[in-house]
């Protein structure tokens, strides 16, 4: 694990209360706003252009996420274009990069192969000097969740064109995907050198997000909302928001944001999904469903299909669970059609809902080509589903200790660690990280949150203080940071 190196964060540049960064905050994955930060940097400040197409190019170009209708417009104009000028590199690249953005708001993995065709097409027609196409090909690999070619991609627009921003945001979630924390941060701060401004915002939320870093994030995103431009740029970064709200517990505020995000883009299915998941956890039961089912038949994510299937199981409808796990299944071979990698998540659902074993294997090959954090928290969560608690702590700690590169504030995470010390009668560091996943967060699952309380309930009390015991050993070791 030498790439999980704890490195610094790059510095705050100087700014707003606290010093928070010159700008600050996806995902998601690998978190998918920055998909669209392809192309090249446009200016500090422009009013929309009047046709749907000319804006939808703009933002593309500028690095903020277009309105899907918008997309669908430049789509067809270029497809237009490129039917009697088959040789405009310019205009495949661009092709492309469209395709990789709606493929990733449409959650249509259909799409990908459209992009790679459309951005091989352009590098055919100049093979020299094309940093558009190479980072409309680092876009896609991000998308598809392939983070080594991603990294590839864009590390060759770099050696063309250093002082290109918008390869950066792309350089920082394939590094992020790869465990490569210090080279995220690098890039992290050749971005904030280059460039100011609500995507670089964005961008660097998603970092201090990771490093547990919340109120920086969380200041960023309000910047970066502030500073948009277009209706779908800020709705993407009030999701955004509305998540890190959610992250830590805050129902009625992350339900504002998802609520503003959606009233502003009503194609912003993500936020709707968000709504979905605070209804649950506010106990609207009806309405959480009834939104899931929205958000899912306009953007059929196979996250969102698990996530409403252990919804329905947590009610004890297990029928209705067992449907939304088949559409997992089935949209997860969709998705690996178009060339996406949904191994994490089809290994996170069989650990819980499958078979561990199977789940194991998926997850260990995962870990061996793209050794992320999200990774580590489910090979770790696999192994000990799969019975091997000693290895499944070695990966849930990776998950959980900054030191090893796991920053994140994730109650789930933590819930995982703590389940699995339970397992080795670790009672002390059990209670305490099971204790902290409820502090983060006390409703993170539907399913899994009330488990964490009934394994709580279970450990008891801490002993009366005395000489420390095995059990006890470690305990100090983890920090609980709010930076």
């Amino acid at each position: 694990m030498e790439n999980q190196e704890e490195a610094p964060a790059p510095a705050p540049a100087p700014g707003r209360g606290r010093g928070l960064i010159i700008g600050a905050v996806a995902g998601c994955a690998v978190l998918g706003g920055a998909l669209t930060l392809l192309l090249w940097g446009g200016a500090a400040h422009q009013a929309p252009a009047p046709a749907a197409g000319a804006q939808a190019l703009t933002a593309v170009n500028d690095g903020v996420p277009a309105a899907l209708p918008d997309l669908a417009v430049l789509i067809d104009e270029r497809e237009a274009h490129l039917r009697t000028h088959p040789g405009d590199a310019q205009s495949w690249a661009v092709l492309g990069a469209a395709y990789v953005e709606q493929g990733r708001r449409t959650a249509d993995a259909s799409y990908y192969p459209k992009a790679d065709q459309a951005l091989r097409m352009s590098l055919k027609a100049r093979p020299e000097e094309n940093a558009e196409a190479l980072l409309g090909l680092a876009a896609l690999a991000n998308a598809r969740r392939d983070f080594p070619e991603a990294r590839t991609w864009a590390e060759a627009a770099r050696k063309l064109d250093a002082k290109r921003w918008t390869t950066y945001p792309l350089l920082i979630d394939a590094c992020t995907g790869l465990g490569d924390y210090k080279g995220a941060d690098r890039a992290l701060q050749e971005l904030l050198d280059l460039r100011s401004g609500p995507a670089v915002l964005a961008r660097a939320a998603a970092v201090y997000r990771d490093r547990g870093r919340r109120e920086d994030a969380a200041a960023a995103l309000h910047d970066a909302a502030a500073g948009a431009r277009a209706p779908a740029e800020r709705a993407a970064w009030l999701e955004r928001a509305g998540q890190l709200a959610w992250e830590r517990g805050d129902r009625e505020e992350a339900l504002r944001y998802f609520r503003e995000a959606s009233r502003i883009d009503p194609d912003q299915w993500a936020a709707r999904a968000g709504e979905a998941r605070v209804l649950a956890a506010l106990g609207r039961t009806t309405e959480a469903l009834n939104t899931y089912r929205v958000a899912l038949e306009k953007q059929p994510s196979p996250q969102y299909a698990l996530e409403l299937g252990e919804l329905y199981e947590s009610l004890g409808l297990r029928h209705p669970a067992r449907v939304q796990y088949d559409l997992l299944r089935e949209r997860v071979r969709g998705a690996a059609e178009g060339g996406a990698d949904e191994e994490l998540l089809l290994g996170q659902f069989e650990a819980d809902h499958g078979d561990a074993q199977a789940a194991v294997r998926r997850l260990r090959a995962e870990w061996e080509r793209q050794p992320g954090i999200a990774v580590a928290d489910a090979l770790g969560w696999a192994l000990h589903r799969a019975g091997e608690d000693e290895e499944a702590l070695r990966f849930a700690t990776a998950a959980t200790d900054k030191v090893h590169g796991g920053g994140v504030r994730s109650a789930l995470y933590v819930y995982h660690r703590g389940m699995i010390e339970r397992a080795l009668k670790q009672q002390g560091p059990a209670r305490r990280h099971l204790q902290e996943a409820l502090r983060i967060n006390p409703y993170f699952s539907p399913l899994w949150a009330p488990k964490a309380r009934a394994a709580l309930a279970e450990l008891g009390e801490p002993p009366a203080e005395g000489p420390p015991t095995d059990e006890d050993e470690g305990e100090d070791e983890y920090e609980d940071e709010e930076s």
